[in-house]
């Protein structure tokens, strides 16, 4: 009942779903080049042959799974994957990092129409919701489709596991539309069944499958040079509110540290300007790199670019990883750990709850609750070589405890991409075959 008064709701809707697409393409937060793809209207035909639909909600659940698309190309060269995700930040990125053989769509908004417009066009032999993203509609029609559904690195936070409790009549029917759901860690297995999905267990978490962030070398070489002799650390990946916070740490830090270079990585990048006139207004030399500025004697460099954060995160020996010194729930950290900087984190990390606790205890990571803790540990690791270099030692450890990941989710999709694989080679014949059956079940 309630999914159905859901269906009805949104379809009512569709006027002022519109509206709120105008809205936020006046905003930049549409491409106005392919608003159709957010009715269901796809942009470009349907590839020949297998194809595997992989949907994250926005950056970094698409970040967390290049190198499971990247392999699954690899092993099957007949394969195509379509992406899709819901922002232009995440659209931008993977444009730039998707291998040949996959794609980027924008999700439709989830209203029944349109829903069934995107399936009918794409007809996916295997959906792949990757975290936390649980669309009604759209799960609906990829159930009356016949295909399979599979949710990889499934998270949930406390607030919401307890949220869905109080709504087992909306969540339950939900998750019994997916086939196998793999949480990021037995607790959010656990969870998953708790909440009625008949299959889930957890193979370990994909962030710690993920390839390094790339890095432009040259780049990389041309920012060492500007910045030689300066002791640096980047903030990265911020949201409103924080950047005044790091801003005011640096400062603290400067006292003792004159030279020092901060480096700001906004999550948004189109927040950049905005960024930067408040800076400047606090009184620091700033230099946006998306404007094309030098980094000359700034006291903080602005990074409003896409992208590039394997640059900054091979550049500085410190990383803090933002949305954490507000209630955002914090990013990956480690994507830095990998590359090498010793991380500090503020106490909001519960999107990456598990692994921000791992690196804690292993000593790869450092916890401050405010600004004033902030600089008070950052001037301690770029005073003490020996301590930055064992953090950042222990958070690179941890990253590599769970290398098997990738293999063993492969593994655990591997009979459905059969199945897609076979149906196609005898010309979609088998789709709802006994065998078909068997392998996809």
């Amino acid at each position: 009942m309630a999914l159905a008064l859901y269906r009805g709701l949104t379809s009512a809707a569709a006027p002022l779903i519109r509206f709120y697409l105008q809205r936020r393409q006046a905003a930049g937060k549409e491409d106005p080049d392919r608003l159709d793809e957010r009715f269901g209207l796809a942009s470009r035909p349907r590839p020949q042959g297998p194809l595997a639909w992989v949907h994250c909600a926005s950056v970094g659940e698409a970040v967390s799974v290049l190198a499971l698309i990247d392999r699954m190309l690899t092993q099957r060269p007949g394969l195509n994957v379509l992406v899709t995700t819901g922002t232009v930040t995440s659209a931008r990125l993977l444009a730039r990092r998707l291998p040949s053989g996959a794609f980027h769509q924008y999700i439709p908004v989830d209203r029944a129409e349109w829903a069934a417009r995107f399936v009918a066009h794409w007809r996916p032999d295997l959906a792949l919701w990757v975290e936390s993203e649980l669309w009604p509609n759209l799960i609906g029609a990829v159930a009356d489709a016949g295909v399979k559904l599979v949710l990889l690195n499934a998270r949930m936070s406390d607030a919401s596991f307890q949220r869905w409790r109080r709504l087992p009549f909306m969540i339950r029917p939900l998750l019994q539309h997916f086939a196998l759901c793999l949480g990021q860690d037995e607790r959010q297995a656990a969870r998953l069944i708790a909440l009625g999905a008949p299959t889930a267990r957890s193979v370990g978490n994909l962030k710690f499958a993920a390839a390094p962030l790339p890095v432009d070398d040259a780049e990389l070489a041309a920012l060492r040079h500007a910045v030689a002799g300066r002791p640096v650390w980047v903030a990265a990946s911020t949201h409103p509110g924080e950047e005044e916070l790091i801003a005011a740490a640096a400062r603290d830090v400067r006292r003792d540290r004159p030279d020092l270079l901060t480096v700001i990585v906004p999550r948004h990048p189109e927040r950049g300007p905005a960024i930067a006139a408040m800076l400047q207004a606090l009184g620091y030399r700033v230099a946006r790199r998306g404007a094309g500025e030098r980094v000359g004697g700034a006291e903080i460099y602005l990074a409003d670019t896409l992208g590039e954060l394997g640059l900054f995160y091979r550049l500085a020996p410190v990383a803090f990883i933002g949305g954490s010194l507000v209630p955002h729930g914090g990013h990956n950290p480690l994507e830095a750990a990998v590359l090498g900087a010793a991380v500090l984190t503020g106490p909001h990390t519960h999107s990456f709850g598990a692994v921000a606790q791992d690196m804690k205890t292993a000593g790869g990571l450092i916890e401050v609750a405010d600004a004033t803790a902030l600089a008070r540990e950052l001037g301690r690791l770029l005073d003490d070589r020996a301590r930055r270099a064992a953090v950042a030692d222990a958070g690179r450890a941890v990253a590599r405890t769970q290398a098997h990941v990738l293999d063993a989710v492969l593994a655990e999709i591997a009979p459905w991409l059969d199945a897609a694989e076979r149906r196609h080679a005898d010309g979609g014949k088998s789709r709802h075959s006994p065998a078909d059956r068997r392998a996809r079940a």
